[in-house]
């Protein structure tokens, strides 16, 4: 399974180097950042799910891989704005300086703009047949809205400061993580043309991983290294913000992490006549130190 996951990293990270090259472009400055954050490495989690979701539905990689690379442009957006000096505030990320230190903030502001919109033009000018496209266009923009990251952002901005209980954090990390990743599980399903059983497995799973992934992201954020993360530790805390390692607690972080990757896995089985890598991949994301 490890060997798969190299290779969908290689595959994905090669489809991604095809976008956005300055060489005789009016905006030179800004394609160089958009590919500064774009190829800056990273798990490829999402744009994995995309090809992996398609493939369990009988569908081929290829065909799903302008909307793998969608959604890792969108993804990127949405961290290059996290870190701005107005959000988070973060000079590092995946080991390497943020986008607005490497270049400045209104590049980085405006780099993170144009991925949003590429995104979308990337999955409309696909070679899919037109309603693949829109409903894939459809489930990003939701991801990506007020109900999704966007809603997600302004909530968690305005709990900086206090208590929140666990039922509130889930609600923010609803939007703020877990919609993107059922984004692109469900793209995955609507590119493969899966079944309804097959979407609502998709979904099911992700709701799970996303809850599971967000908390492992919140012990992290206190037990991990720089070197580890790639990344500021300590800076939800720094910004006094709630998290589920706060609220919770270590012991109990890690419980809820391995009963909803066991419940994402269990999704799965019966929807999909070979889910072993999904299932390994919600085993490795639930254990990861970065």
């Amino acid at each position: 399974m490890k060997a798969m996951f190299d290779d969908y990293i290689e595959i994905i990270n090669s489809a991604l180097d095809g976008y956005f090259h300055p060489e005789g472009s009016a905006s030179p400055r800004l394609m160089e950042a958009m590919r500064y954050s774009l190829l800056a490495g990273g798990k490829r989690v999402r744009p994995m799910l995309v090809l992996e979701f398609c493939r369990a539905c009988g569908g081929t990689y290829a065909e799903a891989l302008p909307v793998a690379c969608a959604i890792e442009m969108l993804h990127t957006y949405s961290l290059i704005h996290d870190d701005l000096p107005c959000m988070d505030d973060d000079e590092l990320r995946r080991g390497k300086p943020t986008c607005h230190v490497q270049f400045d903030e209104a590049t980085a502001v405006l780099a993170g703009d144009a991925l949003q919109a590429e995104a979308f033009r990337t999955i409309l000018t696909a070679d899919l047949a037109d309603d693949v496209k829109a409903k894939c266009a459809a489930i990003l923009a939701r991801a990506a809205g007020t109900e999704g990251i966007c809603g997600g952002q302004m909530l968690d901005i305005q709990s900086e400061g206090l208590i929140l209980s666990r039922r509130e954090l889930t609600e923010i990390h609803k939007r703020k993580t877990s919609a993107m990743i059922e984004a692109a599980c469900a793209m995955g399903v609507a590119v493969g043309r899966g079944s309804e059983e097959q979407m609502s497995a998709a979904l099911a799973f992700a709701a799970d991983i996303g809850l599971a992934f967000q908390v492992r992201d919140d012990l992290l954020d206190t037990i991990s290294t720089v070197e580890e993360l790639g990344k500021p530790i300590g800076s939800d805390a720094g910004n006094s913000k709630s998290t589920f390692a706060t609220i919770m607690g270590r012991e109990a972080c890690e419980s809820l992490i391995q009963r909803r990757t066991e419940r994402a896995k269990e999704a799965l089985r019966g929807a999909f006549a070979d889910s072993r890598f999904l299932e390994w991949l919600a085993d490795m994301l639930a254990n990861r130190r970065s």
